[in-house]
């Protein structure tokens, strides 16, 4: 096992949110921009808008893959070999000429960044023991939230100054800075007691084990229904914004700025509480606020008030998915790449099937759709404590 300085570590992990914040910013950054690409590529809006799950499906699969591979033959040369693939990609994506041509390469772009982030939460559970584990998975998913919030908004104010080309070369370029970051640190993306290199294992026998516990299975329940919960209200917010309060696409994303804003600045401090006061309660709080502040949205109300409780609705996440994910880390510490690959794997799921479930509850009307994702979460929130009260890890 390589040996870390705290020094060391805490650069790796930066190193390691500023390529995640970038994934999660190219990610969101294109749904702003369907209306431009569709002009641009002379297709509809509905087509270009299949540009969203082209990514997100490839990425969401990949995950699976990823985690099982680093496990068998090194975390260092899979994560380095995606780091260094991820700038060709998102550079190669400005080329495209025809909507085929920028689908095919938003799926390459899902395949060659899929690993990074669930590589990167399985790293910080190789370096970091259990007890001061939140600190840096809140810096992490602080940079998932903030590379979502910054990618819907700043695409959608860029696009006109340097069109949606300018804004892909950007990210590209600073995904190669990022690569030249991390040479130095190569050696620490190695670590831990998770690599059997010379052991392979049983695919079917790690999902069983990480599946096997009260913990695990209650654990990967409630970042499913996370992920669903949140994708489907985040997903429609900006058509919300357009028909109730008839915001251009700039103003919306200015409206939808305050997502990613608490994860980015209070994550580190919410893993911090974690790991001093325990999990159990953090989460249950997490729930419960996410659902009323999603309640809220349900009544009429001024714009910039809306604008406070979307930040509101992001604290409820940071409050609940990295701690989720950490207790993830530890129920299998020798199949860490593969638990994380299936946390990813759960939460995209998620993430798709979200929108969905939201389309068809908004068919009653936003009111309708709104309070009852509200409730559903609400119902999980209370029996959260009851769930988890005798799982040990909750309380570390």
């Amino acid at each position: 096992m390589t040996l870390a300085s705290e020094t060391e570590r805490k650069t790796v992990v930066r190193i390691l949110c500023a390529a995640v914040f970038l994934i999660f910013f190219q990610a969101y950054m294109v749904g702003p921009l369907v209306p431009t690409l569709s002009v641009a590529l002379h297709v509809s809006p509905q087509v270009s808008a299949l540009l969203v799950p082209a990514y997100v499906l490839p990425y969401g699969l990949s995950t699976l893959v990823y985690g099982i591979i680093a496990d068998r033959w090194g975390r260092q040369r899979v994560m380095m070999s995606l780091i260094a693939f991820m700038p060709l990609v998102i550079a190669f994506t400005t080329l495209a000429q025809t909507a085929f041509e920028l689908t095919v390469w938003r799926v390459l772009a899902g395949v060659c960044t899929g690993g990074i982030a669930p590589m990167s939460l399985a790293l910080i559970g190789d370096l970091y023991p259990y007890r001061q584990r939140g600190r840096p998975l809140g810096s992490m998913f602080g940079a998932i939230a903030g590379g979502m919030a910054f990618g819907s908004t700043v695409a959608a104010l860029l696009q006109p100054i340097i069109g949606w080309r300018g804004a892909f070369l950007i990210v590209a370029a600073l995904s190669l800075g990022v690569l030249f970051w991390i040479l130095p640190h190569r050696r620490l993306l190695s670590t831990g007691e998770a690599e059997r290199l010379a052991q392979p294992t049983s695919i079917m026998a790690g999902y069983r084990s990480l599946l096997s516990t009260p913990l695990g299975r209650r654990a990967f329940m409630y970042i499913f229904l996370n992920g669903v919960f949140h994708s489907g209200v985040f997903t429609y917010l900006g058509l919300y914004f357009d028909r109730a309060d008839h915001l251009t696409e700039p103003q919306i994303g200015l409206a939808l700025l305050g997502y990613g804003v608490p994860g980015l600045v209070l994550g580190p401090a919410i893993g911090h509480a974690a790991d001093r006061w325990g999990r159990r309660w953090i989460i249950t709080t997490g729930l419960l606020l996410a659902a009323g502040v999603t309640a809220l949205l349900g009544f009429r109300m001024p714009v910039w008030v809306a604008a406070l409780v979307i930040t509101m609705l992001s604290l409820g996440f940071d409050m609940t998915h990295p701690l989720l994910a950490g207790i993830i880390t530890n129920l299998d510490p020798a199949r860490r790449g593969q638990a994380m690959g299936l946390n990813a794997f759960v939460l995209f799921t998620g993430f798709g099937l979200g929108s969905l479930v939201f389309a068809v509850a908004l068919r009653g009307g936003f009111t309708v759709a709104f309070l009852s994702f509200a409730i559903v979460l609400g119902i999980a929130g209370f029996m959260a404590p009851t769930l988890f009260r005798r799982d040990k890890l909750l309380r570390l």
